[in-house]
């Protein structure tokens, strides 16, 4: 089950679903961004993938999941494939700069629901990509 619900997250998040990764995370998900403050809750989970949305398309590619024996925690490694569409504040000028950046994702599970997401990229390998 645990493989499932990451699996899914994963595929709403590639085809830009976030009804479907909102209705995956509890309603006290703690979610940490890579060299970011923490959001928590489902409404703190929505506004960043609302910004994200705007600021950034992305697809995960070469996705590879792994579940702990009982379920409640979960990793996930992968490539992101970007486009920069709108600069975010304090980083690099937005021109729809394409990146390649390896990732992962470790979470939390509790029940049938996500509970902490943690995400990791090489932030400065992006701002070299974009800023070329």
């Amino acid at each position: 089950m645990s493989h499932e619900i990451i699996s899914r997250y994963f595929e709403a998040f590639n085809t830009g679903d976030t009804e479907t990764m909102l209705a995956l995370v509890s309603d006290d998900v703690e979610h940490f961004v890579n060299q970011g403050d923490m959001r928590k809750g489902r409404d703190q989970f929505a506004e960043f993938c609302a910004h994200m949305g705007v600021s950034y398309r992305e697809q995960l590619r070469d996705m590879v999941i792994f579940v702990n024996d009982h379920g409640t925690r979960a990793a996930a490694e992968f490539t992101v494939h970007g486009e920069y569409l709108e600069t975010d504040p304090g980083l690099p000028e937005a021109r729809g700069q394409r990146y390649v950046l390896p990732a992962g994702t470790f979470f939390a599970l509790k029940g049938d629901k996500i509970s902490r997401i943690t995400t990791y990229y090489n932030l400065q390998d992006w701002i070299r990509q974009v800023a070329a």
